[in-house]
């Protein structure tokens, strides 16, 4: 499917058991309107044509692999349009996570090497890396509004105006002071619940505790829990949820 699509330039056509085998895998695509579901289908194949789909560590690429990514990375976009994930093209998918090498040099020019494990990686201007294991399991995960496709791609859409800040591209510099002073305050109160529950024994956050470790992962994080898992979101999170909602369900410009 994948080399025929790249000789191609008009989007295919997403066979229908294949579609209705994506939508039972993942439940949390068919929870919406029909009319949203269609348009879930229609950018994904439209996805699938201007993207470019790469196996590492030995995996295959397949059909399934493929239209399970593209109808996920363009669910935060499914208002907004693919015009959002014009700056780049490859995809690189492992078979489960990577551990990457990482080297810093501080203040004082010590420069220190560590080890990471990456669940999946987005890169200004250029590729998105996932690991199918988590990919496969995004039905099961969106109970604990875990989703590490939505997670790159919001990283994506957040890069958008060149600074990882959790705040995307905006029409005003109201709009934009408005949506960090919510984040900030949000991402501020999940930071002292984890802190509690790591050193002291308080209950643990529902969302993934890494959200903690700075504002921008907090909102990748957040939205990740936002589009799976919509109804635990908001309980936990309404200011956050009225605030993606303002972004998210604004209608793509003409």
């Amino acid at each position: 499917m994948l080399g025929w699509l790249r000789r191609r330039r008009s989007a295919p056509e997403i066979p229908g058991a294949l579609w209705d085998a994506t939508l039972a895998r993942y439940p949390f695509l068919a929870a919406r309107s029909p009319a949203e579901v269609a348009r879930l289908r229609v950018l994904a194949a439209e996805f699938l044509a201007r993207k470019e789909f790469h196996g590492a560590g030995g995996l295959a690429i397949t059909d399934e692999i493929a239209l399970a990514i593209a109808a996920q990375a363009v669910l935060p976009v499914l208002h907004l349009g693919l015009a959002w994930y014009d700056d780049f093209v490859g995809i690189v998918v492992h078979p489960d996570e990577v551990l990457a090498k990482r080297t810093e040099v501080d203040e004082s020019g010590v420069v220190h090497d560590w080890d990471e494990v990456l669940a999946g990686e987005a890169m200004q201007g250029g590729p998105v890396m996932l690991n199918w294991h988590d990919v496969a399991h995004a039905g099961a995960s969106a109970e604990i509004g875990f989703n590490v496709v939505i997670h790159e791609f919001v990283h994506k859409i957040d890069l958008r105006d060149g600074a990882a800040d959790g705040c995307p591209p905006l029409p005003s510099r109201a709009a934009r002071q408005r949506w960090l002073e919510t984040l900030q305050r949000e991402y501020q109160r999940f930071r002292e619940q984890v802190i509690v529950a790591e050193r002291f024994g308080g209950e643990p956050p529902w969302l993934d505790a890494y959200g903690a470790t700075a504002v921008d992962e907090f909102f990748a994080v957040a939205c990740e829990a936002y589009f799976v898992n919509r109804e635990r979101f908001e309980r936990e999170f309404p200011e956050l949820a009225a605030l993606f909602d303002s972004f998210y369900l604004r209608k793509a410009a003409s």
